[in-house]
C-alpha cells in the first residue's frame, strides 16, 4: 500500500491526454495486375533529439479497395507542450509477413504533427498523399479523439462524531485518506484531507477529485477510507518517550463505493469508524467514531482538447526585444547575431514555441513585434513596432513569416533601449478584451535579455490582463541575471499591484540557457525549452474558462464514411 507521508497531491503527476486516431484513405493507386490494392498504413514517430524516425504501429490490410476505412486506431500520448512529428506510409501489401519492406508497393505518404490534427476543425486533417513523383497518390484522413473512461469530476464534504480520542493533552488531529482497490487486493493512495486541529467532532473542507482517479469508472469498486490523528513528530501521544515511529496514529477505517457515495446526504452515507485491532481486543467494542457525508455531487470535467476541438483558437503574438544591451546585431557577441550556419538564441526560441502554437491557429497569422528600438526615419523609440514594418497589418504569415520580420527589422532599426514590457502586454490584452465567448485564447511570448525597466508598470498590466483569456511566455536569452523575472512568474506568490491580486496566473518565465543541449544539438535545446514553456498553457486556458463557467462548443461532425457522398465544412 502507498505510504501516506509519500503522497503529495501537489507533486502528483498527470498522465498524458490519450489521443486514439483514426485513419481513412480515398483514391488511392491501383498497383494490383488483376484486382485493386490492398492497403495498410504504417505510422512512425519522428524522435525529439535523433530525428530518427521509428515505427510505432500499423493498420490491419484491407483487401481489394482504394477507399479504405481501418478498424485498427493508433492510440498516443498527447503533450501540448511538444512538437509530435507523424509521418504516415500508405503500401499496398502482398503477403501477411510481418517484413512489409519485402511485399509492399509504396503508394505514398504524409507528414503532419499530432498537434496540427488535434487543432483543425472538428480533429480532423485530409492531406494529400505523395512521394511518388508525376502520380496523384489519393488523400489520407485522419480524425482524433480522446480517450477516457470517465471525464467527470467529483466534489464532497465530510464530517466526523466521537472520534476516538488519541491525544495525551488534548483530543485528535483527525484528517481521512483515501484509497482506491485494484485488482489484486492491493489499494492505491488518490486522496488525503486536510488536518483538523483538537476536535473530536472536524468537519473537513470541501475537496474534488477526479471520478476515474476514485474508481476509475467502476462504480461498485471498493473505496477504502482510514482516518487517522496526525502526528508533528512521531512522538507518541501517550507516554513523554520520544519514539520515532513515521507513522499518524491510526483512528479507524470503513469501506464504501462510488456508487454509495454519489446517493448523498442520507442513512447510507454515515459510516462507523472501525479499528480491527480494539474489536479484537475489546468485548464491548462498538466503533471509533462515525463519518457523515455531508454533500455530495458530480460535474463534468472539460479538457484542453474539448475546447480545441469545440473551435477555441489559439492567437499567439511575438515581442523581441531589440534594446541595445544585446550588443551590435553584426558582431559574433550580440545575442542578435545572424550567423550563417546556426540560429541565435532569438531565433531558436521564436521557432521552439511558435511552431507548436501554430497548429492551433487556423489562419496561421501572427502578430509580431519589436519593442526598446529607434525606428526609421526619425529615430524615435518604439516598445511596439511591427516587425513587418506595417503598423496598419502586423501580422506575419507563418513562423516562417515572423522570423523573416525579426531578420528584416534587425537590418532597419537600431537597438536602443529602455526595456519595457507594458506596451506589448496592453497591446495584446486590448485584443483579447472583446472576446468573452472562449472562441478564443491568447498567448503572448516576450523574448528578452535584460531586467525590465518598467517593473511596476508591467505588473499592474499583468493584473489587468489575469481576467482576460490570455497566457504570456517570457523567455530570457542571454547570460544577465532574471531575478526580477522570477516575480512575474506567480507560481509561489500571485503578482499584485496597487494592492489588487492577479486573479489567475498567466505568467512562465525560463531563462533560455537552462536549456541549451551541451553537446550544441540545437533541436534537442529547442524541444526541451518548448516543452517547459507551454506546459503551463492547458491548464491557464482551463482556469480561464472554468472562471467563466464557458463550456466548449460542440465539435463539428466528424467524416467517417466512404459512402458518405458531402464533405463538412471547416469552420
Amino acid at each position: 500500500m502507498a505510504s501516506i507521508g509519500d503522497f503529495d497531491p501537489l507533486q502528483a503527476t498527470v498522465p498524458a491526454t490519450k489521443i486514439e486516431i483514426t485513419v481513412s484513405c480515398r483514391n488511392l493507386l491501383d498497383v494490383d495486375t488483376f484486382s485493386k490494392s490492398d492497403p495498410v498504413v504504417v505510422l512512425y514517430i519522428q524522435g525529439i533529439g535523433s530525428k530518427e524516425w521509428r515505427e510505432y504501429g500499423r493498420t490491419e490490410v484491407i483487401e481489394n479497395t482504394l477507399n479504405p476505412d481501418f478498424v485498427r486506431k493508433f492510440v498516443l500520448d498527447y503533450f501540448f507542450e511538444e512538437k509530435q512529428n507523424l509521418r504516415f506510409d500508405v503500401y499496398s501489401v502482398d503477403s501477411r509477413s510481418t517484413n512489409i519492406s519485402k511485399h509492399k508497393d509504396f503508394l505514398g505518404q504524409i507528414f503532419v504533427t499530432l498537434g496540427e490534427i488535434i487543432g483543425s476543425a472538428g480533429s480532423r486533417v485530409e492531406k494529400l498523399l505523395t512521394g511518388l513523383p508525376g502520380k496523384k497518390c489519393g488523400t489520407l484522413i485522419l480524425s482524433a479523439e480522446e480517450l477516457s473512461n470517465c471525464r467527470d469530476i467529483a466534489t464532497m464534504q465530510l464530517c466526523a462524531n466521537k472520534l476516538d480520542k488519541k491525544d495525551f493533552f488534548g483530543k485528535s488531529d483527525p484528517f481521512l485518506v483515501f484509497y482506491r482497490s485494484n485488482e489484486d487486493g492491493t489499494f492505491t493512495i488518490c486522496h488525503k484531507t486536510e488536518v483538523v486541529k483538537n476536535t473530536l467532532n472536524p468537519v473537513w473542507q470541501p475537496f474534488t477529485i477526479p471520478v476515474r482517479a476514485l474508481c476509475n469508472g467502476d462504480y461498485d469498486r471498493t473505496v477504502k477510507v482510514d482516518v487517522y490523528d496526525w502526528d508533528r513528530d512521531g512522538r507518541c501521544c501517550l507516554c513523554f518517550l520520544l519514539i520515532f515511529d513515521t507513522s499518524h496514529d491510526f483512528i479507524g477505517e470503513f469501506t464504501t463505493s462510488y456508487r454509495e457515495l454519489s446517493r448523498g446526504q442520507s442513512q447510507f452515507n454515515v459510516y462507523e469508524v472501525l479499528n480491527p485491532k480494539k474489536r479484537g481486543k475489546k468485548k464491548k467494542y462498538v466503533n471509533s467514531g462515525t463519518v457523515t457525508l455531508l454533500s455530495f455531487k458530480v460535474e463534468s470535467d472539460f479538457t484542453f482538447v474539448d475546447y480545441i476541438k469545440g473551435g477555441t483558437q489559439l492567437n499567439f503574438t511575438v515581442a523581441i526585444d531589440f534594446t541595445a544591451s544585446n550588443g551590435n546585431p553584426s558582431q559574433p557577441t550580440s545575442l542578435h547575431y545572424m550567423n550563417p550556419y546556426q540560429m541565435n538564441a532569438y531565433a531558436m526560441a521564436l521557432k521552439a514555441v511558435g511552431e507548436i502554437i501554430q497548429d492551433y491557429d487556423s489562419d496561421k497569422l501572427f502578430p509580431a513585434l519589436g519593442f526598446g528600438a529607434k525606428l526609421p526615419p526619425d529615430g524615435k523609440v518604439s516598445h511596439e513596432f511591427p516587425l513587418n514594418a506595417d503598423p496598419d497589418n502586423p501580422n506575419c504569415n507563418g513562423i516562417d513569416g515572423v522570423l523573416e520580420g525579426y531578420y528584416q527589422s534587425l537590418r532597419r532599426v537600431q537597438l536602443y533601449g529602455p526595456t519595457n514590457f507594458a506596451p506589448v502586454i496592453n497591446q495584446v490584452a486590448r485584443c483579447a478584451a472583446p472576446v468573452t465567448d472562449g472562441s478564443q485564447y491568447f498567448v503572448l511570448l516576450i523574448i528578452t535579455d535584460g531586467v525590465i525597466s518598467d517593473m511596476v508598470q508591467t505588473k499592474e498590466a499583468i493584473v489587468n490582463a489575469s481576467v482576460l483569456p490570455m497566457s504570456i511566455i517570457i523567455v530570457g536569452v542571454g547570460p544577465a541575471e532574471f531575478d526580477a523575472m522570477e516575480e512575474l512568474d506567480g507560481d509561489e506568490v500571485r503578482i499584485s499591484s496597487r494592492g489588487r491580486y492577479a486573479e489567475r496566473d498567466i505568467v512562465q518565465f525560463v531563462p533560455f540557457r537552462d536549456y541549451v543541449d551541451r553537446s550544441g544539438n540545437q533541436v534537442l535545446s529547442m524541444a526541451r525549452l518548448a516543452k517547459d514553456v507551454l506546459a503551463e498553457i492547458p491548464d491557464q486556458l482551463l482556469s480561464y474558462m472554468k472562471t467563466r463557467d464557458l463550456k466548449p462548443r460542440p465539435a463539428p461532425p466528424s467524416y467517417t464514411s466512404a459512402s458518405q457522398q458531402s464533405f463538412h465544412t471547416r469552420i
